[in-house]
Parts: structure tokens; C-alpha cells; sequence
């Protein structure tokens, strides 16, 4: 560790925690990483589990070639070779009422020929079709998606609805127009190069915490959990002390803190902080069934009760976003309903229904409408040693991976950029050059 630099005290170990801590680790920053639970990852890791007899993840995220900040997060801690996909990007579909299958297949270079193509676009659209989109770009930030976009077009239907819902988790009656164009520019916006999708070989916690952790500890980190924060004492102009359950630590003038809590934890702790206070449920499903060989990563259901069903290795996963319809509904006819569109997704029986676990999260990501997104708070607060960090922080994107790494290493590079303004201050030559690692990361793996 580097003499002079004060601790960074990392609060929460999801992913933007762990972001955050890894950045700060790989710059000889000190790190103390605390974690209320008793595994890190929060909404992204794996776990055994004992009905099925096989490891799950708790839910499906679903990474994309173009995903500079998360590819440069598993650069950082050695674990882009734990990821796999399609050199080329396509995207197999199913209508659950008539059974039609198409793949939408964009090109590689980011003028979309591909829209001209109809082996490459959803049937029965026209290239002119796709050109709605733009209105997007200028839409007014009260908009919805479905107030722009014309949910009475085949499009809509078949493509632009179930990419919104799944990114945002929110209808599209309900979902924030200008955050869907976020999405669309980073995506299809990139060209087929950044859509191609990119899954976890063994599962989440392999690929995105395990590895962090292992990193964090061989670079001196020191790494709690079950440190439930209960308090912070704040001064005028800077965080004080944390005060957990266990105990309390107190802060130097040098050390800052970094607060990766989910957003109804740092609105407790922060007094006067506006978050995100509306929240979007997500249903996955997880059937103990071996997908038939050469069968595609993931396949998208129109007019289902499933949205998307992943290819894992022991199972086929559903997921379900905005599934206010869903949640209540009991585990045993979710089951027998989800099984009908994974079995004719993937071209497999629908008798007998093998063994399933229903996973339900009620509060799975906050609201991505346009009033909540208004109350997505900056990185920065009043103190000047306090930084937020979280899928619900104003990154620019909705609550996925690529938005809560974001969000971490935005603010680690912070604390970093405020240490060396401040021995630029003393005299003290800078050490700690911001490199652009993602950046680095997406063009070694790009395909």
C-alpha cells in the first residue's frame, strides 16, 4: 500500500461495491470492505440449491459484448475467460400464440444494414420501421416509452417491448423513453459487435464475486461480513465515524467512504438523500432440464407468460420483468405456466414438468419511470469524504450490471481523483493515472 493515502472504507459488497473496492485495490488504495450478509454479490451470485440438487444463480443478467465498464471489472480480477457466447450477435424469438421463430441478427459494423435484411429483422417489419426508434433521442424526459413509440406496430411488439421491459424492468406504459435510448445507444446503437451476448460458464458468483474477492484478498484487503452499518456520525463537511453493530470506527481526515447499500438502506443512513422509492418485482423460474445440444444461449417469448429463457448448464431459466402479474401468483401454477412456453422455446416436451425452484424478488430493481428516475441521486454528496455507489445512482442506465459497476468505479476513481488534488496541493507529484481498463477490456474480447 502507498504511504501518506488514508483507508477507503467500502460499504456493501454487490457489485458496485465490489467495483468500487477492486478499482481502489488495483490503485494502492487500503480497502475495507464490509458486507451486512454472509456472501457478497448481492442480486448477482449463485448458490446450491437442495431441492434441485445443482448450483443456481438467483436470477438472470445477461451480459453484452458492449458492456465496457462489467468486461473491464472481469479484466480487473482475471475472470473474462469465465465467459462465454455466439461470435456473432442473434437473437432467436418464439410467438408463444402462433408459434413462429425468427432471429433478429444485426451486422457486426454499426450502420444497420441488417434492418434491410428480412433473414435479419422481426418478420413483416419494414427498415423504415426501426427508424421510430429516433424519436426516442428527443424525447421529453416525462416521456414514456410507450407514449413514443407506437405500441400498435409488429415492432413494438415484437422487438422494442420485450427489450425495454427486460433492461428496465418496467412496463412500457410506465418506462422512462429517454433511459430506453440509453439502452438502444449502447446496444444496437454500437452495432452487432457490442450486442453479442455473453453468458457465465459455470454461474454468477464464479464469474463476477469469487474471483473479486480472491483478488481483493491477495492485494491486502481487509474484507468483513456480517458488519451491519447502523449509523453514520456526520460532521459538518465530512462522515466521522461508521457506527455498526458491532462496533464503531472512526475516520481520519484521509479516509473516505464509499456507500454501496441498496437505495432505501442509504436514504436511512443519509439524512435528506433523495432515491428511487418505488420498486419493480421480477419472477425467475429454474427447471431442472438439459436444453437440447446446439440449442441457442437464450430465446425470447412473445405473447408468453416467460420473457426470456437462458441455457445454463444443468437448467433452463426464465425470466419475467415488471411482473407485478406474477408475483402473487402461487410457485406451483407459475411453474406449470412457465414450463409450457421454456418446453416450446426450446423444442422439448411439455409432459411431465421436471422439478423447478420459483425465485420471486418483489423489490428487484427500483421503478424505472420517468418520476423515479428524477430521484436517482449523483455519486457526489455534501460531505466531502461520502460517495454513493449502487444500480439506483444516476449512471445514465436502469438497474442492471453494467450500471452498478458503473456506478463503482465512478466513484473509486473520485476518491482517487480527490487524493491526488489534494497532494497536488502539497506538492506531491500524482501516482494514480485513471486508465480506461473497460475500455481495454471490450476491445480484447470483442469477437
Amino acid at each position: 500500500m502507498s504511504a501518506g493515502l488514508g483507508t477507503v472504507h467500502v460499504v456493501g459488497a454487490g457489485l458496485a461495491g465490489l467495483a468500487a473496492a477492486v478499482e481502489l485495490a488495483a490503485r494502492g488504495r487500503r480497502v475495507q470492505l464490509y458486507e451486512a450478509g454472509r456472501h457478497a454479490g448481492g442480486r448477482c451470485r449463485s448458490y446450491l440449491d437442495a431441492e434441485l440438487g445443482c448450483r443456481i444463480d438467483n436470477g438472470n443478467h445477461l451480459l453484452l459484448a458492449g458492456n465496457r465498464a462489467a468486461l473491464g471489472y472481469l479484466e480487473r480480477i482475471g475472470a473474462l475467460d469465465t465467459l462465454e457466447g455466439p461470435r456473432d450477435a442473434a437473437f432467436p424469438f418464439i410467438d408463444a400464440g402462433t408459434g413462429q421463430r425468427w432471429i433478429v441478427r444485426p451486422n457486426r459494423g454499426v450502420l444497420p444494414w441488417w434492418t434491410f435484411s428480412t433473414k435479419r429483422r422481426v418478420p413483416e417489419t419494414r427498415a423504415i420501421d426501426y427508424l421510430a426508434a429516433l424519436a426516442l433521442w428527443h424525447a421529453d424526459p416525462s416521456a414514456t416509452v410507450a407514449e413514443v413509440l407506437a405500441p400498435e406496430r409488429r415492432l413494438f411488439h415484437c422487438l422494442w417491448e420485450p427489450l425495454a421491459v427486460a433492461a428496465l424492468n418496467t412496463s412500457v406504459e410506465r418506462a422512462s423513453a429517454g433511459l430506453f435510448w440509453r439502452i438502444l445507444v449502447e446496444t444496437l446503437g454500437r452495432g452487432g459487435r457490442a450486442c453479442c451476448p455473453l453468458v457465465p460458464r459455470d454461474g454468477l458468483s464464479e464469474t463476477f464475486v469469487d474471483p473479486a474477492l480472491a483478488r481483493l484478498r491477495a492485494q491486502g484487503a481487509e474484507i468483513r461480513f456480517g458488519a451491519r452499518l447502523r449509523a453514520l456520525s456526520l460532521g459538518a463537511d465530512h462522515v466521522a465515524e461508521l457506527l455498526f453493530d458491532t462496533g464503531s470506527i472512526g475516520l481520519g481526515r484521509g479516509d473516505s467512504l464509499i456507500l454501496a447499500v441498496p437505495a432505501v438502506a442509504a436514504a436511512r443512513l443519509v439524512p435528506a438523500l433523495t432515491v428511487p422509492d418505488a420498486y419493480s418485482p421480477i419472477v425467475n423460474a429454474h427447471f431442472l432440464c438439459a436444453a437440447p445440444r446446439g440449442s441457442p444461449p437464450l430465446v425470447g417469448v412473445i405473447g408468453g407468460a416467460a420473457e426470456w429463457v437462458f441455457r445454463k448448464r444443468e437448467v433452463l431459466s426464465v425470466t419475467v420483468s415488471a411482473a407485478d402479474r406474477m408475483v402473487d401468483r402461487p410457485a406451483t401454477e407459475l411453474r406449470e405456466l412457465l414450463w409450457c412456453d421454456v418446453a416450446a422455446a426450446y423444442r422439448l416436451s411439455a409432459h411431465p414438468i421436471p422439478p423447478a425452484r420459483i425465485v420471486k424478488e418483489r423489490r428487484a430493481t427500483f421503478l424505472a419511470s420517468p418520476e423515479q428516475v428524477r430521484r436517482r441521486p449523483p455519486s457526489r454528496t455534501q460531505w466531502a469524504n461520502l460517495l454513493l455507489a449502487g444500480d439506483y445512482v444516476d449512471t445514465g442506465l436502469p438497474a442492471t450490471i453494467e450500471g452498478a459497476i458503473r456506478s463503482g468505479f465512478a466513484a473509486a476513481r473520485q476518491v482517487i481523483g480527490a487524493t491526488d488534488l489534494r497532494n497536488r496541493g502539497r506538492g506531491v507529484t500524482g501516482r494514480y493515472r485513471i486508465a480506461s481498463l473497460d475500455e481495454q477490456a471490450q476491445r480484447r474480447f470483442s469477437p
